[in-house]
This record gives C-alpha cells, structure tokens and sequence, in this order.
C-alpha cells in the first residue's frame, strides 16, 4: 500500500481529497502546517507528498527547500496543490524550490489528483520540463469596444465524476452563509480606532479565513468566484506580513471584496455566446513607473490593459469607444484627472464606467473632490499590487454583473 502524505490546513479540502485517496486504497496521513508537515516526513516516510503552498508556520516553498536539501528525500515526489491564480512567478518558485509537478485546485479534483498520483509514483509524471505560466490576456483594442460586457466566464463543463462534484458544492454552499458572516464580523476590527493588537488578531483571523474559503471555492468548481478569492487572499497575506500597509485604502478595498464574493456566489454568471472577453481597462498617468506598476500589479491577475499619458489623448479616444474600468492619476499636465473625470462622466459610454483615482495626493480634500468629479474609488500611492488587482476584479465584476440580464 502507497503512503501519501497529505499537508493542507483547510479541512474541507483535506477531508476531501484524503477520504478520495483512501478509498482508493492509499495509506493517507495528514498535516495541518508546514512544520508537522516537515516532521511528518521524516517519520512517516511517504511515497508521494500532496502539499499546499500557503500553510501556517512554515511555507511550502520553504518545506521543499529543506526536504530537497536532505539526500534521502532528493527523489520524493511533491505535488504542489495551490490555490494562487495570483502572482503566477509562484508557480516558477515551487519548481525551483523542488516541486514534482504543480496544480491548481480550482481545475484539480480529487479524482484528478488520483490520477496524477498514480503517475508521479509510476515515473510517468513530472520528469518533464515545467509549464510556462500562461500570459496575461491581451487587452481588447479600443475600437472593439461598442458592444456591452461580456457576462463573466461561466462555470465549467460537468466533469466525469459531476456527482462528486455536485457533492462538494452542495457542502459549500451550505457553508457559505456562515462563513461569508463570519467575514464580515471581521471587519470593523480592522478600523484604525479598533486598537492595534484588535487589528492585528482580527487581520489574522480574515486572512486564515480567506485562505480557507479560496481553498474551497477551488474544490467546489466555483470558477467565477476563485480569481477574486485567491487575489483577496493574497493581500490579505502581504499586509498581516507588513501590518504597516493596513491603510484606510486597504481596509476598504478588504471590505468591498468581501461584499463582491457575497454578489458573485449568490448569482450564477450567464454563459455569453460570443465566449468570455478579457476587460478593457485603461491608465491614464503621466508617470512612466506609475503606469508600469498598475500593468504588471494587473497583469499579476490575468489581467490585460493599455496605456496613456496624455489625459487630452486619453479624452479624445474615450469619446468614440467604450471602457470596462479606467484607472485615473489626478496630477498631470494639460489636464487633471479629475478634470478628465468630469468629461467622461458627460459622455454616455462612460456614465457609469467604474473609474479609480490612483494618485500621491492623498489628503481629504483630493478624496472629497475625486468623488465630486464622478469618481467610483481611490487607491493612494505608494500602493500594494494585489490592493490594485482586487480593486480591479471587484469592479469589473459588479459592471458585468450588472450588465447581465436576468
């Protein structure tokens, strides 16, 4: 009998995927952290290793690091289980950190991981070169841009085994009002006024319970809900590792995801017959780092966008064509950005385009007149990546979902 160590900290993905491998008559242990993951190893001696990248204590990447660096364990293989659609140079790391092949858990069933466990015992698996990530969509050109939103990407085709798969939506589904609750309850611990040990236990709390629900929304198939999951997830991250980024900005772009989740879960997207299409999201920033910034911090999220420094240009080609989200600097020359606002706001393909100003000026009086000029949100510089890809895939949801009919 096949010893499979399984190393994950959420239950519900653990339950499922070990209950999956005993039944197929594997003997399965569990760790619920990278360091009882790492001593599990040493002790219970697997074949084959089934292991999480984002775990408490110790890392996965760095779990890798220390097995690979002991002789005994050079050929052990490791299947990387993640959650991360964000930041795909993580992919490259766990390769580079010794992994035997990574997947994903939102297109990762039990099922799949039988069958990919099977072959990595077998020699079958693995020994080939690693995927290059995919590239981030291309942007749609400006001219494309007349005809409304696409719906968001539908859910998946039922796959071979859809009764264990409607299964595992059926326990998530029933999960999910307490958990999106649980969330919420998390929230107004996060206000400067909260006191900064409250903050920081309940930044904590949040993290570990979007970690949990990423995890789960990927088993369950919930394709449209799981990029946005795993972005928050990852912000989440970055800030309870640097607390000193737990602004007022932060704070409300982690208050409108979680509200964005609840919309996303509770309305099912409607398949478009064009097929899903990219958003177009413009920049309009004078700064060439600024604008290099916001690209790659999007681009982290399969994001696609174009650029443009002059708000003149930029007034000039939005009169003829339509815009998913437009990212707006409010100090430049010729224009500001919120002159530019004000303008868009006056044509009818941009009335209600969501546009968000990313500027240095970060004082009351630029965010009360960001909000007169028309503007949906603010993000101050200097800004996180991940706060920029959230508030982009919260934004570009609700006007898709809006878009939809019902």
């Amino acid at each position: 009998m096949k010893k499979i160590l399984l190393i994950e900290d959420d239950p519900f993905v653990a339950n499922a995927y070990g209950n999956r491998l005993k039944s197929e008559g594997f003997d399965v242990q569990t760790a619920a952290d990278g360091q009882a993951g790492l001593e599990a190893i040493q002790q219970f001696r697997p074949d084959a290793v089934l292991l999480d990248l984002m775990l408490p204590r110790l890392s996965g990447i760095e779990l890798m690091k220390t097995v690979r660096g002991q002789s005994e364990f050079e050929k052990l293989p490791i299947v990387v289980l993640s959650s991360t659609y964000y930041l795909t140079g993580v992919v490259q790391q766990a390769y580079k950190a010794g992994a035997t092949k990574c997947v994903s858990k939102i297109s990762c069933t039990p099922s799949h991981i039988v069958e990919i466990l099977n072959g990595v015992l077998a020699g079958s698996d693995g020994s080939a070169n690693p995927p290059v990530p995919a590239a981030p969509p291309p942007a749609r050109s400006l001219k494309a841009l007349s005809s409304p939103p696409a719906a968001l990407a539908p859910l998946p085709p039922a796959r071979a085994e859809a009764k264990s798969d409607a299964e595992f939506q059926e326990l998530f589904f029933a999960g999910l009002p307490a958990a999106l609750a649980a969330l919420r309850a998390l929230l107004p611990g996060l206000l400067e006024g909260a006191g900064e040990a409250s903050r920081r236990a309940n930044l904590q709390q949040l993290y570990l319970r979007v970690h949990a629900l990423t995890a789960s929304t990927g088993l369950a198939g919930i394709a449209h809900a799981f990029p946005m999951a795993d972005v928050l997830e990852v912000l989440l991250k970055e800030v309870d590792e640097h607390p000193r980024h737990l602004t007022a900005s932060v704070v409300r772009t982690i208050a409108s995801a979680t509200d964005a989740l609840g919309v996303l879960f509770e309305r099912r997207p409607v398949p478009d017959r064009r097929g899903p299409l990219p958003p177009a999201i413009l920049i309009v920033d004078d700064e060439p780092v600024s604008r290099r910034a916001i690209t790659r911090a999007l681009a982290n999220a399969n994001l696609g966008s174009f650029c443009l420094r002059d708000p003149l240009v930029a007034c000039d080609v939005l009169a003829d064509n339509r815009c998913d989200l437009i990212f707006l600097d409010i100090d430049m020359p010729r224009m500001s950005g919120l002159e530019l606002c004000a303008k868009l706001r006056g044509l009818p393909a941009h009335r209600k385009t969501p546009i968000v100003f990313v500027t240095c000026l970060n004082d009351f009086d630029s965010r009360a007149s960001s909000c007169k000029s028309g503007g949906t949100d603010f993000i101050a510089k200097p800004f996180l990546a991940a706060e920029v890809a959230v508030k982009a895939l919260v934004h570009c949801a609700r006007a898709r979902l809006e878009a939809v009919e019902y």
